[in-house]
């Protein structure tokens, strides 16, 4: 199985990357990983979704999966034509990066799922989140009757289950930044199963981090077995925020890709 510790060398040909971060968290996260793939030369953007990271409008400024996520697919139409992203996507991330393969399949160069939700063209779009075995999310707090149901992620469920192996800083760092997000279930579930000759043609890679406690080894395991991939990684001593835990390993391993798959 494949495997780096470094990034590239910057003296590779420079590829875009854009990074995608997970329920409650915004770009920031992806800070060492930004950095380090931007030392190698690569061209690298780590967006805010809507009402995430820096980006100041409400949870109900953004009703619709599509309306969470349209800052990545703006950022995929933005790009020169016949130029193409590696898209990676973190733990909800996958299902934005999913959609933007499924609406712009040409823009992209490879669907990269580290510890994330991989749909599969079978089911229904919000399977692989309704069948997480997750069953204690401790201290986070719900709210069905907001528009749209809203999901904070607690204190004690980030530190116990997300960041038990990553820096005291960045758990420091996650409850300044952290935010209400949704994972838009009811929403996502208007639309039909994600396509085989658009989102399930594009090329995927898993990531998986096999100390996740939250999203269990055995989990993505399911959902790599789900769905053609065209390469599967593994992070030994990560956990669920592995680009904290181990950035050095993970931009290695992005930098890999890009270079295989642009």
């Amino acid at each position: 199985m494949p495997s780096s510790s470094a990034p590239a060398a910057a003296t590779a040909a420079s590829k875009r990357i854009i990074l995608v971060h997970g329920t409650g968290h915004g770009g920031w996260c992806w800070y060492k990983v930004a950095t380090l793939l931007r030392a190698a030369g690569h061209r690298v953007e780590a967006p805010d979704l809507a009402a995430s990271g820096a980006d100041a409008r409400p949870l109900r400024d953004a009703p619709t999966f599509e309306d969470y996520s349209r800052p990545l697919l703006d950022a995929l139409r933005a790009l020169p034509p016949g130029e193409r992203a590696v898209l990676v996507g973190h733990s909800f991330g996958g299902m934005s990066v999913a959609l933007a393969a499924e609406e712009l399949p040409e823009k992209v160069a490879a669907a990269v799922f580290v510890t994330a939700f991989m749909p599969d063209c079978a089911g229904p779009r919000t399977r692989t989140i309704e069948e997480l075995p997750l069953l204690d999310w401790m201290d986070s707090v719900t709210d069905d009757g907001h528009a749209p149901p809203s999901v904070f992620l607690g204190p004690e469920f980030l530190r116990r289950l997300l960041y038990q192996l990553s820096p005291e800083e960045d758990y420091t760092l996650s409850q300044s930044l952290a935010r209400v997000s949704s994972y838009y279930v009811a929403d996502q579930k208007q639309h039909p199963p994600f396509s085989a000759d658009r989102y399930g043609a594009v090329s995927k890679v898993y990531v998986v981090a096999k100390q996740d406690l939250a999203m269990i080894e055995e989990y993505q395991r399911q959902m790599i077995a789900s769905i053609p991939v065209a390469e599967v990684r593994e992070m030994e001593d990560a956990d669920h925020m592995a680009m904290l835990s181990k950035p050095e390993e993970l931009a290695g391993h992005l930098a890999d890709i890009a270079n295989t798959y642009v």
